[in-house]
Parts: structure tokens; sequence; C-alpha cells
């Protein structure tokens, strides 16, 4: 018995110290605004060249489902709510740069990670003072008063450091500014989830359209993601810490000259992604990740759990581990639903449970009641359900996998 016991005690040790030897996990995503795919392929980045060379670089979308009750603005802010939810703007409810009314009954992932690891710590770079206060929500009620504890940002409100004439552009110069505090933070301070935003890509964009001073602003922000990349590195060396970078825009830009978005033509849907992290699942190879896609990801890798009501709202599917289904459609006729998905590992013999709601109480911060309609095997990749016995206008299905779960809804009278 007293062997037995040693030998447990020294088992628990074991597993004690193997947990506190795993390195920490830290992750960094930058939101580069209005930059469309075929712009960040053909201008010369070498430094995000070697972050997508660790990892992988990809083209991805914004915009939501086009034509569906999903079709979210190709514009800044309605963007980067859309990667800081998992949600689209039907949900989070930001549709312009005005942020009038956020629905915070879809947190952010800085929310979720507090929440579950209230010791870690959070931090915004930014050159505007709303992604913080309005998106984020840092000291909001409606947020459980969430703090961001690093801040840098606001910079667009100093005329006396950043004059609006002057020989170098102000936005360039505040996002040269928000990169010094972003590499000086992460090599000192290494905050566990920190979001770098930089705006004078968008600026030269809406100014010049397409051509030398738009395509020089991306090599500016290449020179920027070479110091966060260092910063990173240098964290990797010296304190043997995971990190995670993301890279990403918040909208394309229009076909005709650059200079505009907010509609949904293909170039103004137009995205992209680089990360460093080489252990990509089939998802974004078989699939053009939208930029909901990132929140589900960050929270795998920060092993952040998703409670059940938050992830059967989640428009966005991991990238990384296991996962089971995607590119999930519903077609509503004759009070019936016809649902169908994609099974992601040809391998994978499991079940697929269909669950389905009447009603949208998670907008105003209820519950909604899901009923289990079926379960029928992965491999099947599709099934019709009768929904006769239901109330009649509004349907909310979700499919739940063995790995991830998929969500849409289904509004036959046409009503978002």
């Amino acid at each position: 018995m007293k062997k037995r016991m040693i030998l447990m005690v020294t088992g628990f040790l074991s597993c004690a110290v193997t947990l506190l030897a795993q390195p920490a996990k830290k992750v960094v995503f930058v939101i580069a605004d209005g930059i469309p795919a075929d712009v960040i392929e053909s201008v010369t980045t070498p430094h995000m060249d070697a972050i997508a060379h660790a990892g992988a670089y990809f083209r991805a979308y914004v915009g939501g489902g086009k034509g569906t009750y999903s079709e979210t603005p190709t514009i800044s802010a309605v963007g980067y709510n859309s990667l800081l939810t998992g949600t689209w703007a039907n949900k989070h409810n930001v549709w312009d740069n005005d942020i009038a009314a956020p629905n915070y009954h879809y947190p952010t992932i800085f929310r979720l990670l507090k929440d579950q690891y209230p010791q870690k710590k959070i931090a915004v770079f930014s050159s505007w003072l709303d992604n913080r206060t309005k998106l984020v929500g840092d000291g909001l009620a409606q947020t459980n008063g969430i703090h961001v504890d690093i801040a840098a940002d606001g910079f667009e409100l100093d005329t006396l450091q950043f004059p609006k004439a002057g020989p170098v552009h102000r936005m360039h110069r505040i996002d040269e500014q928000v990169t010094d505090r972003a590499v000086r933070s992460i090599r000192e301070q290494a905050p566990d989830l920190s979001w770098i935003y930089l705006e004078y890509t968008d600026d030269m964009g809406h100014g010049y359209g397409d051509g030398p001073e738009f395509y020089g602003a991306v090599k500016m922000l290449d020179r920027q993601m070479g110091r966060v990349w260092e910063a990173i590195r240098y964290r990797q060396r010296r304190f043997q810490e995971d990190w995670m970078i993301f890279i990403t825009t918040d909208h394309g830009r229009s076909e005709t000259d650059g200079r505009g978005h907010g509609g949904q033509s293909p170039r103004q849907r137009s995205a992209w992604m680089i990360t460093n992290d080489p252990g990509l699942n089939a998802y974004p190879e078989l699939h053009t990740p939208g930029v909901v896609d990132i929140f589900p990801t960050i929270a795998r890798y920060m092993n952040i759990t998703i409670p059940s009501a938050v992830d059967r709202e989640l428009d966005g599917v991991p990238m990384i581990g296991k996962v089971s289904l995607a590119d999930m459609k519903v077609n509503y006729f004759q009070d019936k639903l016809d649902i169908t998905w994609l099974p992601l590992d040809a391998k994978e013999n499991s079940n697929v449970k269909v669950w389905i709601s009447t009603t949208n109480n998670v907008k105003m911060g209820g519950a909604d009641q899901y009923r289990q309609a079926a379960e029928v095997p992965l491999r099947q990749k599709h099934i019709t359900i009768s929904v006769k016995d239901r109330s009649p206008g509004f349907y909310k299905v979700v499919l739940e996998g063995a790995h991830n779960s998929l969500n849409r809804w289904v509004v036959p009278d046409n009503k978002k």
C-alpha cells in the first residue's frame, strides 16, 4: 500500500511538472486595413513572406454570406468585429464605422480569455481609440467590465504630436508609434493576447487608389511586421514561449480604381491571412476561410473553452486541430429543411447531431431552446427534416460534429 501511494504521488508530481514545463502560449493578431489579396500578392513583402514561410499564406474573405441573412458590409469596424466575435454583422450588430450599438451578447475572444483565465494579460495597440473602447468594450458594464491590461491607442486624437500637416503623412507616423509600442510590449511584457491595428494602407487606398502610393504603404506595413516578427522570435528564443501570429485585413477595394469599398463585389470581399503556425488543418486548404475563422482558431491554440451557447452562434471554423465538417448549407421548402455538409476527414467515422431552435433569445442576452432533430453518420453528408410541427418563420440549425459545430439561420419570410 505504501509503495503504491508513493507511486501515485510520484505520478502526480510528474504530471504537475509536465504541465508547468509546457511553454506559455501567446497570440498576436494584426489587422492591416483595406488590402485586397491581389495587392498583398503583387507587392514585395519579404518580412511577411518569412512569416508565411514558417506557417502559411492563403486567401480569405470578408462580408458574410453574399445575398444571405449574414451579408455584412465590407467596412472597417464591421470587419474588425467579425474577427473579434467570430460572427457576422447580423449577430454582432456593427454595421458601419459609427459602431452605434454593438451587441455585446456575442463576446469577443478577449472576453472569453479573461472569463476563463483572469490572470492573463490582453493588449490593444491601435491607431483608433474606438477599437478598444467600443468594440472590445474596455470597462463597460455590458462586457462585464473587461479590462484591457496594456493599451496604446487614441493617437489619432493627438494633433500636437501628430499634426495634420507635415512632410510625412500623420497616419503613417501614428502607425509607426503603434508598432513601436507593440514591439516594446511584446519584448518586455509579453501579453498573452494582443491586437495590433494599422490604418495607413487604407488611407492611401482611399486617397490614391491602386498605384505607387498604396503599394508603398504596403511595403511600409511589411517593415512594421518585420519588427513585430523579430520581437516574437526574441521571446521564442529567450523565454521558450509558443507564439502564434495572424495577419489579415478587414476588407478589399473596388474593382474600378481601388479607392472605395463597402459592397459585395469579389475584390471588396477579398482578404488574406498570414500565420507562422505550421500546424493548420485541412479546412483552409479545402475552403476559402473567412475572417470569422480566426476566433475559434485562437481559442483552440490558447486552450480557451468556448461555452456551448457561444459555440452555437459562431460563424467560424477552427483552422488548427481536428475538424469534422464544413460547408454547411440549408434549403427550406414545403415545411422541410434540406441540410448538407462536407466531411473534412474521409477516415472519420462519427455521427452528426442536428439541433433546431425557433427562437433567437441570444440576441437579447437570453438562451435558446434547442431540440435534437436527428443524429446521422457524418459520411451521409445530408439530411432532410420536416419542421411542419414547429413554429414557422425562423429556424436556427446547428450541426454538432465530433470536433466542431456549424450553424445556419433559416428565414423563410426573408426577415433578418
